[in-house]
Formats: C-alpha cells, sequence, structure tokens
C-alpha cells in the first residue's frame, strides 16, 4: 500500500470539506433545485482542476514569485465572493420566489451555477500556493515527478466530485424542509451573511498593503 498516497488523500479530504466560500455557494444553488447546486458542484471541481494544473505545472509558483500578481487575484476573489453574498442577503430580504425564475431555478439556470462555483473556487489566489506546497510533501525520493504529482492532482479533483454533489444533494433531500419560506430566507440570510464576511476577509488582506 502507498502510505504517503493514504496520507495525501486524508490531507486533501479535510481541505476539500473544510466550510468555506465553495460549500456556502454549493448550499446556496441546491436550495434552489438539485440541477442548480449539481453543476455548481461540478463547477468548484472545475476550479480546483485549473489550481491543481497550474501547481503541477509550477506556474503558481509565478503567483508567490510576482507580489502584484498575487494581490490582484486576491483582489478579484473577494470582490466576487464579497457580490454573491451582497446578492444573497438582498435575496434573504425579498420574497423568497423573487429571484427566482417560473420554474424554482436561479435566474441564468445550471449554466449561472456552474460558472458561479467555478469563479469561487478559481478566483481564490491561496488555494494554487497551498497546493503547491503540499504537492511536493507527498512525491517519494526518487519518484518521477510528474506523474506523482498529476496522479495527487487527480485526488484532489476526484474528492471534490464527491463532496460537493453529495453536499448538494444532502441539502435537496432535505428540500421540503428548506424550503420553506421562512427557512429559505433565514438559510439565505445565513449563507449571505457568510459570503460577505469571506469577501470582507479576502479584501482585507491585499488592500492593507
Amino acid at each position: 500500500m502507498d502510505a504517503q498516497l493514504v496520507a495525501f488523500t486524508g490531507v486533501a479530504a479535510g481541505m476539500v470539506a473544510m466550510p468555506g466560500a465553495d460549500f456556502t455557494v454549493v448550499v446556496r444553488n441546491a436550495l434552489a433545485s438539485r440541477r442548480a447546486g449539481v453543476a455548481c458542484a461540478v463547477g468548484v471541481a472545475g476550479g480546483l482542476l485549473v489550481h491543481t494544473a497550474l501547481a503541477v505545472a509550477g506556474l503558481a509558483a509565478v503567483l508567490v514569485a510576482v507580489p502584484v500578481l498575487y494581490r490582484t487575484l486576491q483582489i478579484a476573489g473577494g470582490v466576487y465572493v464579497l457580490h454573491l453574498g451582497v446578492r444573497a442577503v438582498r435575496g434573504a430580504l425579498r420574497p423568497p420566489l423573487a429571484a427566482r425564475d417560473p420554474e424554482g431555478q436561479p435566474a441564468g439556470g445550471t449554466g449561472r451555477s456552474l460558472r458561479q462555483g467555478f469563479l469561487t473556487n478559481v478566483l481564490n489566489p491561496k488555494a494554487p500556493v497551498l497546493f503547491l506546497s503540499l504537492l511536493p510533501q507527498f512525491v517519494p525520493d526518487g519518484a518521477p515527478v510528474l506523474p506523482r504529482t498529476l496522479l495527487l492532482a487527480a485526488v484532489v479533483v476526484a474528492l471534490a466530485l464527491l463532496w460537493f454533489p453529495l453536499v448538494a444533494l444532502l441539502v435537496d433531500r432535505l428540500g421540503q424542509w428548506l424550503r420553506r419560506p421562512g427557512t429559505t430566507r433565514a438559510v439565505e440570510g445565513v449563507t449571505g451573511g457568510a459570503l460577505t464576511a469571506l469577501g470582507v476577509t479576502l479584501l482585507a488582506e491585499p488592500l492593507a498593503h
């Protein structure tokens, strides 16, 4: 058994399952519909695919070497997450169906949900730097680097494709209760507040420099 691969899978699973903007956006979309939630989950996995590909290629090192690029990406990510948070809070203050189309899905359908998941993840500048520092730790001495890092990257994306759709399906399973008007507005307000706080946090560090 490859002990390092098992250890990496455990670490990566913890990273993927850690609550954050990705989790919050998936839950919010899953409240609208199962399709929207799963589409958002696939978008998150797509963002992780980009980050792991950058780490494998070594391009993420550019973000470390050129601080202005890193800060620019931080600001872009913070603005986008803050935008989602403000929209969610506004949605919680309106009648529950105001932000939905006649089919009960978010305006823009699954395509918008897919895009939200992807952008929320891909605009997180800490992810490629984290993967760049993490992946080499699980490459055994003397092992071919590229095939090994590709395998580790595939593990991360596979875990995301398991975890986030599972979250979406669980939310949908609880949908009858979660979609009650009062509950929907409460969850929308909580997720909106969480996204707004995350956006402010992401913006605080680069703007402070």
